[in-house]
């Protein structure tokens, strides 16, 4: 329910990002992950760790990550998103509901703090990167400085401003914006 109030396909999210829903009693090393959407990293081909998403609207803990006793790499050390479909071209959203509604084409840095090693990694992957972070004032900041630091390094970075969260965004309002951003790197 909470996927297709967002107006996401459950069936096509399920397929393609390996997302499983946790019930009322869901704990990993007393850390409460009930009524949750877990959904699983994946680095090289191996789930690396995950996250969980609150479906119920009434935690204040949104996404509650993997204790890092359990992450085989950290989440904040690599890039959310389908790494082998991956071209040339980037689009650097917040999290994992914006890489859904954005595409193969996106990738997350979970979270406005992004590493220094996923800005190596973004600068190592990608030729060009939009980064279309959510339209709160400390996202607009840190998209612009993690522009900054992906030209320092030799990337083609834009900050690409939008109204709101792109993971809350219409599907077709997502798509035109993609391919408008793909076309410019033609």
């Amino acid at each position: 329910n909470y996927l297709k109030k967002r107006e996401f396909d459950p069936d096509k999210i399920t397929r393609i990002w390996s997302i499983i829903g946790t019930g009322p009693m869901s704990q990993l090393d007393n850390i409460d992950y009930k009524h949750r959407i877990l959904i699983p990293y994946i680095w090289d081909g191996e789930q690396v760790s995950f996250t969980a998403r609150d479906v119920t609207g009434k935690n204040l803990v949104r996404y509650r990550s993997c204790p890092a006793d359990y992450e085989r790499v950290a989440h904040k050390d690599i890039l959310y998103g389908k790494q082998e479909a991956w071209g040339h071209t980037g689009i650097c959203v917040e999290g994992p509901t914006d890489v859904w509604r954005f595409g193969l084409n996106s990738f997350a840095t979970s979270g406005i703090e992004y590493t220094a090693r996923q800005v190596r990694l973004m600068s190592s992957l990608f030729h060009r990167i939009f980064v279309v972070y959510d339209d709160d004032p400390q996202a607009i900041v840190k998209g612009k400085e993690l522009v900054s630091e992906l030209k320092f390094r030799g990337v083609d970075a834009y900050h690409v401003p939008i109204v709101g969260d792109p993971g809350g965004m219409k599907q077709d309002d997502a798509d035109h914006l993609v391919r408008n951003l793909l076309m410019k790197t033609n």
